[in-house]
């Protein structure tokens, strides 16, 4: 497969992701932060609409990618070690737990002006009450699968396909879909981007390593779930 061979929906999908979803993501998140506070009814409509959205394009780009001959290894839905997958499932989530819980904790000792406009974002938009987490807890979820398996699972293996006579391929490949995905968190800004981008070479390494999507599935949606539930106890605290 090359540029000019790549099938019209694969092409659509790409700029999609690489269009559609940051200028939502970016207006969304603007119309959010213009209200002084969202309530419990505004963050359960948030986390339903959004658990909903992501599901609704992880099954399209499935089935696109099924339809045009992609494997179920190809894209990192199948497991060849399972022993290693759970190794690495369990350190990796683990290690960016603690790695999140000690920069949350250093983020709330500064003052409010200076912990930046990602933190003001979750701080409006994390769960404050038991129905809130319950469904937040279903929305980490929803974004550990869908996010891992559109960035690293498709992005990814169509990158490779299409870098497929070129010398490391699979680390370009790695590097243009962690471009992907740090563009679909715009909304986040200059810091967001990079942070997207690391934590996306982190996750296309995991994919690699264990020839599956599942450790990177695991850690996204524990670093997320830790997050909702974290930052609030944080907040009350401080």
């Amino acid at each position: 497969m090359t540029l000019a061979t790549i099938p019209w929906d694969f092409a659509l999908i790409l700029a999609a992701l690489a269009v559609l979803i940051p200028w939502r993501g970016s207006v969304r998140v603007g119309r959010l932060m213009n209200k002084e506070d969202l309530g419990t009814s505004g963050r359960l409509s948030l986390y339903g609409s959004t658990i909903f959205f992501q599901w609704v394009i992880a099954g399209l780009v499935l089935w696109r990618a099924l339809a045009r001959g992609m494997s179920r290894a190809e894209l990192g839905l199948t497991i060849a070690d399972p022993r290693l997958a759970a190794w690495l499932t369990c350190g990796a989530t683990l290690v960016l737990c603690a790695g999140q819980i000690a920069g949350l904790r250093k983020m709330v000792q500064l003052p409010p002006e200076k912990r930046g406009s990602l933190f003001h974002i979750t701080e409006k938009i994390m769960p404050r009450a038991w129905p809130e987490a319950a469904l937040f807890a279903a929305l980490a979820c929803t974004a550990g699968l869908s996010e891992e398996f559109l960035y690293r699972g498709f992005v990814l293996a169509l990158f490779a396909r299409l870098l497929a006579n070129a010398a490391s391929a699979w680390w370009v490949a790695s590097c243009l879909s962690s471009v992907w995905f740090a563009a679909a968190h715009l909304y986040q800004g200059r810091r967001g981007l990079i942070t997207m981008f690391v934590v996306g070479m982190i996750f296309a390494g995991l994919r690699l390593w264990a020839g599956t999507l599942l450790p990177a599935i695991v850690a996204h949606a524990g670093v997320d779930l830790l997050v909702g539930l974290y930052v609030p106890r944080l907040l009350r605290k401080a």
